[in-house]
């Protein structure tokens, strides 16, 4: 299995106009751009970057019923800083959906490319709903009012501890998403329900959602898209890389050797890159 502290790092996502998007990020959401380059920002809390914006000006939408990005989760460390999101969102008048999942409170949007945004923040662990020994998830409609009513004034600003909580992907075939991502990759399998699968390391209720509620049996869009470019995970654990190796040699999937990691894709290109804990 993965180490418990397997953490996403960082995730890397193809933008149509970077200036456009880098404000909605910043402006909207409240993420702090830490740096840029031609074509290139970097953006996340005022710790560390989270979020790597990359320009491709012929791309086009991901197409709705197409594998790939579902949405990318920033995941706030408090319910304060959820409820400046809301306010935020409904100041710019951004299209949002809002849900209780038991174990986080969770908002829904696009940015201006189509790629789909979760912000979230948990419940802590000892209140996540369990049934029969495992978590229990599910989608219940959020109390948006008593949510906004936790929103000081201020900016937007998120705080330092906001992170990628996880990422929720299209794929065409579950039982080929459990068998990379679950037995080759080595996460748990936390939660199903029809036509969708998490899992996760260390016991969180998921890094990793998967599903064919619209996507199943459909091929990779031909030619550059916006979503997912690749996104990263961490762990201070030395084995992380030589074990995940070697179930890969096992499995029979390939893997890249890069700076001190690996990177591989799923059979829908998902990229995931694989790298050690800066101490």
């Amino acid at each position: 299995m993965l180490p418990d502290d397997l953490a996403i790092a960082s995730v890397e996502l193809t933008v149509v106009d970077l200036d456009r998007s880098a404000a909605f990020y910043a402006g909207v959401l409240g993420l702090t751009v830490h740096a840029t380059a031609p074509g290139r920002a970097g953006l996340g809390g005022p710790d560390r970057v989270i979020l790597e914006l990359v320009e491709e000006r012929r791309a086009r939408p991901l197409p709705e019923r197409a594998p790939g990005l579902f949405h990318v989760a920033l995941r706030v460390p408090d319910r304060p800083a959820l409820a400046r999101v809301l306010r935020s969102l409904a100041r710019h008048r951004v299209p949002t959906g809002a849900s209780d999942h038991g174990v986080s409170e969770a908002l829904y949007l696009d940015d201006p490319d189509g790629n789909g945004l979760e912000v979230y923040s948990d419940r802590p662990r000892d209140r996540w709903p369990r049934a029969q020994g495992t978590l229990a998830m599910g989608t219940w409609p959020l109390d948006v009012a008593d949510l906004a009513a936790e929103a000081a004034d201020g900016p937007v600003d998120l705080p330092a501890g906001t992170a990628v909580g996880h990422l929720h992907l299209k794929v065409g075939d579950l039982d080929a998403a459990r068998r990379f991502w679950a037995d080759a990759v080595g996460f748990a399998v936390m939660a199903e329900m029809p036509g969708a699968l998490f899992v996760a390391a260390g016991g969180y209720h998921h890094h990793l959602g998967l599903n064919t509620w619209r996507s199943r049996g459909r091929p990779v869009p031909d030619g550059p898209t916006a979503g997912l470019r690749r996104f990263t995970v961490t762990s201070a654990d030395p084995q992380l890389a030589p074990g995940l190796r070697a179930r890969l040699d096992r499995a029979g999937i390939a893997w890249r050797d890069t700076d001190g990691g690996l990177e591989i894709a799923d059979p829908w290109g998902n990229t995931l890159a694989v790298a050690a804990r800066a101490s």
